[in-house]
């Protein structure tokens, strides 16, 4: 299997505010809402790239983080902890998705995606 990049996501403590930022800056505009409040899909004009997102943090940061389409989100985190990297958002489930999120062993976060 393939390892795309196949999403992007801005986990923001001001998510109105970023996507205000990002529209003015460079005229992204939501396309639609996410699987929980202040998650928004971004059409950034572009046909054919990865999904953009912008949403509220997921953990005490503000963060920007891409994620790679694997098969197994829950056997990828593990194998990355295996490699010396931690697990930083555990596998989760949301309609049509499951995601996680892991860092590798210097800290750099990356997140992991697949369908269904």
């Amino acid at each position: 299997m393939a390892h795309p990049v196949v999403h992007a996501e801005i986990r923001s403590a001001d998510p109105d505010k970023t996507r205000e930022f990002f529209a003015e800056l460079f005229g992204w505009k939501v396309a639609s809402e996410g699987a929980f409040p202040g998650y928004t899909f971004i059409d950034t004009g572009a046909e054919g790239g990865p999904y953009v997102a912008i949403s509220p943090r997921q953990s005490a940061e503000d963060e920007v983080l891409f994620f790679v389409a694997v098969e197994d989100v829950a056997a990828t985190l593990a194998r990355a902890e295996q490699l010396g990297g931690s697990i930083v958002q555990p596998a989760q489930q949301v309609p049509g998705t499951s995601f996680g999120v892991f860092a590798d062993a210097q800290g750099h976060k990356v997140g992991v995606a697949a369908n269904g």
